[in-house]
């Protein structure tokens, strides 16, 4: 039996990931939230982890108020201890007791601005070639893309990437997108990108939404499901992004919520700048999975989400 040691079970992501490994009983779970550990205490997570000595620990404990640690330098300290310290405290002992480590990332630690793939043989001379005839690129990062946040958050999730490298072994290092789930159990939680809207859209007639900002979605579940299958399979060891299918812009998946939700309520797509944020945002975000069977699309989980909070 493997022992796993979850942290941040509480939240979002999980309380998934305990359910996930809590249905096999190949697993021996224990789950801790930050009333179980300070993770940005790298005496205590030596004492305590060593002492539990699981085979597996995941750390799905982070700091996600990403305008507050923009304008706030106080908040920035405590992001760069939990996103960016802690990780390497958690590698670091999960080394020393050969354990595997599962680190959680982000889609915010790219600038924005990937490079525009060009079609195979392409040789720069449009003029005299047909290959971009019925090209279309996928706009986006893969694993292997150079990171280059733009916002302060987002140096902290590099932090803690580097910081993994750094002192880790046997680790997987996963970025998903925008995540959204059923409310996380732990005290002054954020919400889900959906899970306000919904809430907007019951009181309004008519809502501006970001038709900007175009990355992909992940849904709580399939991610939690998605790491055990990464585990399990012996996956080598390093980074993968994992996403649901199909890359969008706020405004589009706000469409696609009122649709599905058969809320009446007005949309209407406007700049990034109509609503002043203290981060900045990348513009173009979409993380590329070559490393992984593609999960399915957001609007199927998206679909089976609105079902399960009826």
């Amino acid at each position: 039996m493997q022992k796993v040691l979850i942290i941040g079970a509480k939240g979002m992501l999980g309380q998934e990931l305990v359910n996930v490994f809590k249905s096999d009983k190949d697993y021996k779970v224990t789950a801790w939230d930050f009333d179980k550990i300070d993770i940005s205490d790298e005496v205590q997570v030596k004492e305590k982890i060593s002492k539990l000595s699981p085979n597996v620990i995941i750390n799905a404990a982070a700091y996600n108020a990403v305008d507050l640690c923009e304008k706030d330098k106080a908040e920035f300290e405590k992001a760069k201890k939990i996103n960016g310290k802690a990780p390497g405290y958690l590698a670091k002992v999960a080394k020393k007791i050969d354990a595997i480590f599962v680190q959680y990332s982000s889609d915010y630690v790219f600038s924005g601005l990937p490079e525009i793939p060009e079609p195979l043989g392409c040789g720069g001379s449009c003029s005299s070639c047909s290959l971009h005839e019925g090209f279309s690129p996928q706009l986006g990062f893969d694993e292997n893309a150079i990171p280059d946040p733009v916002q302060k958050y987002g140096k902290t999730k590099l932090m803690g990437e580097e910081a993994v490298q750094k002192n880790g072994e046997k680790y997987y290092i996963i970025r998903p997108s925008k995540i959204f789930g059923k409310p996380a159990k732990a005290k002054n939680a954020k919400k889900s990108f959906f899970d306000v809207m919904l809430a907007v859209g019951k009181k309004n007639a008519e809502v501006n939404v970001v038709d900007e900002e175009t990355s992909c979605f992940t849904y709580a579940p399939d991610l939690a499901n998605k790491t055990r299958e990464i585990i399990e399979a012996n996956k080598p060891f390093g980074i993968y992004h994992v996403v649901n299918e199909g890359a969008c812009t706020w405004y589009e998946a706000v469409v696609e919520l009122y649709r599905m939700a058969k809320i009446k309520t007005k949309v209407v797509p406007v700049a990034g700048d109509e609503f002043p944020r203290p981060a900045q945002r990348p513009y173009v975000s979409t993380l590329i999975n070559t490393r992984l069977n593609p999960m399915r699309s957001y609007k199927i989980a998206l679909r089976e989400y609105l079902k399960s909070i009826k």
